[in-house]
């Protein structure tokens, strides 16, 4: 493609672009559904490879939670306890 070789990216292809907006996707929050929509697919094996760049929330939801803990602990002195909630 010449639009590529003017780009400087001679190994570049359309489904790396296409993959490349899927994992943008993914990573947006996307569900199955709305990237399977996307993708133009009704197999959601297709749509699962692009799941994977979602479990980085994982570390997201760790971080938010630890925020939650370490001001609660400045608040009101609780550091290092676990409190029951009902």
């Amino acid at each position: 493609m010449d639009v590529v070789r003017e780009m400087g990216l001679p190994g570049l292809h359309f489904h790396d672009l296409r993959h490349t907006g899927n994992m943008l996707a993914a990573e947006s929050g996307a569900g199955l559904k709305d990237l399977m929509a996307r993708m133009g697919h009704d197999n959601v094996r297709a749509a699962m490879i692009y799941q994977h760049a979602v479990r980085g929330a994982d570390r997201t939801i760790t971080d938010a939670i630890d925020r939650q803990i370490i001001g609660r602990d400045e608040e009101d002195g609780s550091a290092g306890m676990l409190i029951p909630v009902h």
